[in-house]
């Protein structure tokens, strides 16, 4: 399969399903795929973002040799935005391996500090925080006070809905 053309041909859920039925559990394709996630045109990157969750639901496995590159990617200035919203995303449902906890934390922290960020991004930064606040208690303030910044300056119902759970959730 030509990967990259069949990511371009269709954006359907149908069409990511059966990409990712395809990688499945094969190492070496899902390294193709977090190539073009990672380093390819806007259009691409936006559609195997969606492969990428995909397949880290099933196989979180696959994502550990990858997780360095991602968040360095995320890092960069001009990312598109489907690169961090899509990685956050993902980093929400996993343990985040000790060597990466610094840079996400934070990528997150700068995140939520960023008043032209987008709610997805935001959201998802919270719960990555709160997340590691379960391991770096000494977070939590800092988390609190953002979040308390985030709903001033943006309450969209997604910043107000994700606020309360990550409050409630880091007590």
């Amino acid at each position: 399969m030509d990967l990259r053309a069949e990511i371009l041909l269709e954006h359907s859920r149908a069409q990511s399903l059966r990409i990712a039925g395809w990688i499945g559990h094969r190492a070496n394709r899902f390294a193709a795929l977090i190539h073009l996630f990672l380093h390819d045109e806007y259009r691409v990157v936006q559609r195997s973002a969606w492969i990428v969750s995909l397949v880290a639901e099933k196989y979180p496995e696959l994502l550990t040799p990858h997780l360095p590159a991602m968040v360095a990617r995320m890092e960069e200035a001009g990312m598109p935005v489907a690169v961090k919203r899509n990685v956050l995303r993902i980093l929400q449902y996993l343990v985040i391996p000790e060597p990466i906890q610094g840079p996400v934390m934070n990528s997150c922290f700068t995140f939520l500090e960023d008043p032209l960020e987008t709610v997805a991004v935001k959201a998802f930064s919270m719960t990555v925080l709160a997340n590691l606040a379960k391991d770096y208690p000494e977070i939590k303030n800092e988390i609190r006070l953002l979040i308390a910044e985030a709903l001033e300056n943006n309450p969209a119902p997604g910043i107000r809905s994700r606020a309360r759970k990550v409050l409630k959730s880091i007590g």
